[in-house]
Formats: C-alpha cells, sequence, structure tokens
C-alpha cells in the first residue's frame, strides 16, 4: 500500500509538471510585448486624463483570452476592471494594478506615449508604473486559460483608477468587494515595480492640511495684528521635531513613519500682517498607524504649546489617507512568490517598501494577506523621462505569476 501511495504521488508530482511547463511555453513574449505597447499607448495621465483607454485594451484583450470580466464607473471616464479565470471553491489570488500613469512631462527622448523597444527595453510612460505589470498579469492569466489549468480558486485581476493621486478607485472597490458574496481570495499579489523583488510590506501614506488663521494689520505695527505664518511657522518646529523622534526608532523592514512640508501658502502682501496660513503635510504611514489619531496628537501638541490662542485659530484634516501592511515571511504566499521567480529565473530577494500602494486597502479593509512583486524599477524608472522596463523582467514576472496561481492553495 506505501508503495502504491508512492508511486501515485510521483505521478501527481509529474503531472502537476508537465501542466507548468505547459502553462510556461504558452507565454509569448512578443504578445506580452505587444500588450505593453498597446497598454502604453493609451495613455491615462492623472491628472488631466482618464483611464478609460486603458481599460478598453484591458477588456478586448481579456475578452479575446475567454476571461471574465467586469468595470464598474467610479467616476466619468474613470473604470474600475476586473478580469477573472474562473477556478474551484477554494480561496483564490488576486492580483492588483492601477491603469493611471503620472504625467509625462517635458524631456523625453521620444514622444512618452508611442511606447518603442530598445536594447532589451520597452519605453514609455507608465511601461514600468505599471502597464508592465498589467500585461505580465492577463500575460499569466491567458496562459493559464489556454492550458485548461483548472485551479483551485478563481485567479482575478483588479485593476483600478486614480491609485496616483486620491485612490477614488480602491476606495470604492474594497466596499463593492466586501459586499460581494463570492469574493473569495487568500492572497494578494500587487504588480507594481519592485525589480521583482517580493515586497511584504509597505508604509502608508497620508495628507494632512492645516488652515491658520490671524488678523490682519500693518507691518509697521505687528503687534496689532495676529501672524499665521509665524504660527505656522511654530507648528512645523513641532512637525520636525516629531520626525527626528520618529528616526530615533527605526523598524528594520519598512523604517520610520515621516513628515514632509510639502506646500506652504500665506499672506497677501510683505507690509501686511499675514491673517491666514495653510500648510500641506505628508505624514508617511507605520502599518499600525492612523491618520486621525496623529492628527489629533498634534492638534494636541499645538495647543499645548499655546500656538492656537490669542487670536489664532488652527483647522486641520486629514485630505488623503492610504494604509500601510506587513505580510509575516513566513506566509506561504511569500513563500509561493519567492519559489515561483525562482523557477522563473530570478533570485528574488525578500524585502520592505518605504513607498506606499493600494495593497494597504486590501490588507486592512478585507482581510486578505498582501504582497507587491512586479517587473521594472521603482526608484530608477517610474514617474521619471524616460521610462522603460526590461522585457526580460516582463517575460520573467509574468512566468511566475502563472506559476503562483498553479500552486496556490497548494500546501
Amino acid at each position: 500500500m506505501k508503495t502504491a501511495a508512492l508511486g501515485q504521488d510521483s505521478q501527481q508530482d509529474s503531472a502537476g509538471k508537465n501542466l507548468e511547463q505547459k502553462v510556461l511555453d504558452l507565454i509569448n513574449e512578443a504578445e506580452l510585448v505587444s500588450l505593453t505597447t498597446a497598454l502604453v499607448a493609451a495613455g491615462g495621465e492623472n491628472p488631466g486624463g482618464t483611464e478609460e483607454a486603458t481599460v478598453a485594451v484591458m477588456k478586448s484583450f481579456s475578452l479575446d483570452a475567454g476571461l471574465d470580466v467586469s468595470a464598474e464607473t467610479v467616476a466619468p471616464g474613470r473604470p474600475n476592471f476586473t478580469a477573472v479565470l474562473p477556478g474551484g471553491p477554494q480561496p483564490g489570488l488576486l492580483f492588483l494594478g492601477h491603469s493611471d500613469v503620472v504625467p509625462a512631462g517635458s524631456g523625453w527622448e521620444q514622444p512618452p506615449f508611442a511606447p518603442y523597444v530598445r536594447d532589451g527595453r520597452l519605453f514609455g510612460r507608465g511601461s514600468t508604473d505599471m502597464k508592465g505589470g498589467l500585461a505580465a498579469v492577463l500575460i499569466a492569466l491567458k496562459a493559464l486559460k489556454d492550458a485548461g489549468a483548472e485551479l483551485r480558486g478563481n485567479a482575478a485581476l483588479a485593476c483600478t483608477v486614480d491609485e496616483e493621486d486620491l485612490g477614488i478607485g480602491i476606495r470604492a472597490y474594497t466596499p463593492a468587494a466586501l459586499a460581494d458574496p463570492h469574493f473569495s481570495y487568500s492572497g494578494c499579489v500587487v504588480a507594481e515595480p519592485t525589480d521583482l523583488e517580493t515586497v511584504i510590506g509597505c508604509r502608508g501614506d497620508s495628507y494632512i492640511e492645516l488652515k491658520i488663521t490671524g488678523k490682519s494689520a500693518h507691518s509697521g505695527r505687528p503687534a496689532d495684528g495676529r501672524n499665521a505664518i509665524d504660527s505656522a511657522a511654530r507648528i512645523l518646529d513641532l512637525v520636525r521635531a516629531d520626525h527626528a523622534r520618529l528616526q530615533s526608532a527605526m523598524d528594520p523592514l519598512l523604517g520610520a513613519g515621516s513628515w514632509n512640508t510639502g506646500l506652504i501658502r500665506g499672506g497677501t502682501g510683505t507690509s501686511m500682517v499675514a491673517a491666514e496660513c495653510t500648510v500641506s503635510l505628508d505624514r508617511r504611514l507605520m502599518p499600525d498607524e492612523n491618520a486621525q489619531v496623529i492628527l489629533d496628537q498634534l492638534l494636541g501638541q499645538i495647543n499645548g504649546a499655546g500656538i492656537d490662542t490669542d487670536g489664532i485659530t488652527v483647522e486641520a484634516k486629514v485630505t488623503m489617507d492610504m494604509p500601510g501592511f506587513r505580510t509575516p515571511e513566513v506566509h506561504p504566499l511569500v513563500a509561493n512568490s519567492v519559489a515561483a521567480l525562482a523557477d522563473a529565473g530570478v533570485d528574488s530577494a525578500v524585502t520592505g517598501w518605504t513607498a506606499a500602494c493600494d495593497g494597504g486597502f486590501i490588507a486592512r479593509d478585507l482581510g486578505v494577506p498582501t504582497i507587491v512583486m512586479g517587473p521594472g524599477g521603482l526608484n530608477d524608472q517610474a514617474h521619471q523621462v524616460n521610462e522603460s522596463v526590461k522585457i526580460a523582467e516582463l517575460v520573467a514576472a509574468a512566468r511566475a505569476y502563472a506559476l503562483m496561481c498553479l500552486r496556490h492553495g497548494h500546501s
């Protein structure tokens, strides 16, 4: 009986390996480059444009590939898009991406939305962040479909709008997913550019806006007024001190929370005491931090320092909040990513990000363990002039994604 069982296991392992090879053989580099090219050419600058054309490209490809597709408009011309390869009844694997790109700006060698290939790289705005990742996921799902793979659960791509600005796409997606009785995933891979490293944690981000109001007066008698700019400067002293405090306790994976003063506006003339000043702050969040709690603490410090007294008022609000996340390094999703990349020819480090992404919403709001892994370089290519991605990384990503889908849910 033991010999028969061992023989059966060996046959199952052999069949699995044969299916994996069949799927990998169906991942076509030319088709992957063609899809990435079409997605880059579709544009989607944010702000300044919409993601509609990019979604149209994904929808057309997905329908031709035999995937189930859906779209939900969250603002005019801005649809969230989902492509699903149906599987069995077990919780599946979700891939997450975004269809918008940052504005191209000037200084490009060639038009930023006229993609081209040179020296093994595909150039164009969004090639790395993150049209290449979207294409790699769709190509992987198509290969699985063409191979007749029977997955234990669904494999899906959810592509949201507005990730590069206020995140209206992911904020619409997560409540819809919570309300969907068929939503069932036990892992999420954000296909953002990581140089094919397996990122198990990200900081979050928040924007905090302060409005300081004082009283105008002639600059020859400043004591008659209440200077809002001077009060803002005192608040920024508190912010800088808190930033220094945060840097004294660095997390080995994610670093620390941080403050940055991004915008300041105030006053109406040099010869007048400034009656108003607004300050926009960026506060990077650790996974266990809450932006509103942080703002409440800052307001308490402002009051404790006596800044919002004697004719000075301070109004404040959180205008954007993107949560961080952390997945344990021992989680099966992490091991699956590392092994799949290895079998795709990539030696993948397990690391963390100081950047933020939509994956935090999936982890926090839906309770789905999340990692980030995708083709392209965040620091050297994303948001850069002459942005590009290595074609070899696109292929490796598609191969790894396909393998992850085949192996997801296996012990």
